[in-house]
């Protein structure tokens, strides 16, 4: 798979594990920033990861900060978009099964290295059910159409 992937500087350190845990197991990982513990505003490379995602560069997109929220709000500016924040497996696993998630958004201050990497894990292995959930999908769209506009 390619994951787009991208943090402020508060989910730096969480990137870097996430980065190097994808790539062992053998996904391409474009880290689109930033690229150290400074300092920085993180709307555009959460937003820069949610465009690979919806346009098809990447299968998938990760945005990680401190607590996560900022990074998924960034991250769901982007029309297609459909950021999750995950804090548990069970949450990723939803993301995934009923909402059909196209961007992970973790909180670097707020998970453990070992469960943020079954989170990533179960994310990129959940499948969208579909069935009761496209309407809802659709619906989701039309808002966000009708938003743009």
């Amino acid at each position: 798979m390619r994951i787009a992937i991208a943090s402020d500087h508060a989910g730096f350190r969480l990137k870097q594990l996430v980065t190097a845990h994808l790539v062992g197991s053998g996904h391409r990982v474009d880290d689109l920033g930033t690229d150290s513990e400074e300092p920085v505003d993180y709307p555009a490379f959460c937003a820069a990861a949610a465009r690979a995602a919806v346009g098809g560069e990447a299968d998938f997109g990760i945005v990680i900060g401190g607590s996560g929220q900022g990074e998924q709000i960034a991250a769901n500016k982007v029309h297609g978009a459909r950021a999750a924040l995950c804090h548990d497996l069970t949450t990723a696993q939803l993301a995934r099964s009923h909402n059909d998630a196209n961007v992970l958004a973790l909180g670097g201050r707020l998970l453990g290295e070992t469960l943020a990497l079954l989170i990533v894990d179960a994310f990129l292995a959940g499948t969208f059910e579909g069935g009761r959930h496209v309407a809802r999908l659709e619906q989701l769209a039309a808002i966000e159409r009708e938003e743009c506009r």
